[in-house]
């Protein structure tokens, strides 16, 4: 029998936080939670950092993650968001480790190809796969704890914790092709 890996998935931010974990022993994944922690109501930016290790140190207390996988604060049209967003990961990676669990970091496109074979597929795409993929229902509210899901999908094919057959699949249709019979 093969062992399952837990992977925590984290979509870092100030404003809401998305968090998901999933297991996998390299063949299926499991949906084991998710979740988005909600910030937008505490004013002071350190208190956000606080309540943000807080909860990543909670998570990791409560569900043992072997790995944490999170999404890299990329450049957009504001350079603030994204030192702010780079803060929120900042908290969220130092709490990982702290605890000894290992981090890894995905770009958004890399994210978004590893689960719908596109770098630039929409978050309801995301949501879509995601949904059939694990087997579970959707809340379209936040599609925070939609992407955290999506950081460990992206680090359970791409960060070698898949089988040998998986390593090679770079993209979603990589994986559909490599394993007819999984797709429904």
């Amino acid at each position: 029998m093969r062992s399952k890996t837990t992977i925590l998935g984290i979509d870092p931010g100030t404003q809401i936080l998305g968090f998901g974990v999933i297991s996998t022993d390299g063949i299926s994944f499991n949906y084991i939670t998710s979740g988005v922690l909600d910030l937008r109501k505490i004013g002071d930016p350190f208190e956000k950092l606080m309540h943000i290790s807080n909860r990543v140190k909670e998570l990791i207390g409560e569900y043992h993650p072997d790995i944490m996988a999170i999404e890299a604060p990329f450049y957009g049209k504001n350079v603030q968001s994204m030192l702010k967003l780079g803060r929120a990961q900042g908290a969220a990676i130092s709490s990982a480790l702290v605890l000894n669990v290992p981090v890894f970091e995905y770009a958004p496109r890399k994210i978004k190809l590893s689960v719908t074979g596109k770098g630039a597929a929409s978050k309801e795409q995301v949501a879509s796969l995601l949904s059939s993929i694990l087997k579970i229902t959707i809340n379209q509210k936040f599609f925070d704890s939609t992407d955290a899901l999506a950081v460990a999908f992206c680090h359970a094919i791409n960060g070698g914790v898949t089988n040998s057959t998986h390593k090679s699949s770079s993209t979603w249709d990589s994986f559909v092709k490599n394993n007819p019979g999984r797709i429904k």
